[in-house]
């Protein structure tokens, strides 16, 4: 099998138009069912939920979780969840994998811990790659994608979207049964 890749000289949201026209087509082509999104302030769902509103995908916006910058603040609004909503996707809001329990005992006690390292070793692919991996896994704990099924994800580089991924859908209690399937975007540096 031969396929397409398209590397981005930078990492950020300039590449966010080219990502989503990879995975209208890969949508169109591949016939992907799912399609999970990273979004911290909801500009990045915003953009794959009205673009793909209506059609046969089910659209999963991921958030950061709420208190991650400051204690009990969501980074996107009430109003930009429901426009997102309206579209047909929906938002979930939860515990980020590699980010909650382990990051507080780290900073108290100066170790480093297994979700740490995973997320360090995910990230020699990009940033976006291992967000990639995490929003795949909240969305299969969530119960609101299925356990074991080709799935898009698509994430980015501090804001917008860099990163396309063709994911095996796993829970994060089985973390070693997700697999990277497939690369069809990512910064090149």
């Amino acid at each position: 099998m031969e396929k397409k890749i398209l590397y981005f000289e930078k990492p950020g949201r300039e590449n966010s138009a080219a990502c989503l026209a990879i995975v209208k087509r890969a949508i169109s082509e591949e016939h992907y069912r799912h399609l999970i999104v990273a979004s911290t302030t909801g500009e990045t769902g915003l953009l794959f939920s009205e673009a793909l509103g209506g059609k046969d995908v089910t659209t999963v916006v991921v958030t950061h979780s709420s208190g991650f910058k400051e204690p009990n603040a969501a980074e996107m609004s009430a109003d930009t969840r429901t426009t997102i909503e309206s579209y047909g996707a929906r938002v979930f809001t939860g515990p980020m994998l590699t980010h909650s329990l382990e990051t507080a005992f780290s900073s108290k006690f100066n170790g480093l811990y297994p979700t740490a390292i995973v997320a360090q070793s995910l990230r020699r692919f990009g940033e976006g790659s291992k967000v990639c991996c995490e929003i795949v896994m909240m969305a299969v704990d969530a119960g609101l994608i299925p356990e074991g099924e080709e799935v898009l994800a698509v994430a980015g580089t501090g804001r917008g979207a860099d990163t396309v991924l063709v994911i095996r859908s796993a829970a994060s209690k089985r973390f070693f049964d997700l697999k990277v399937l497939e690369i069809l975007a990512k910064p090149r540096g």
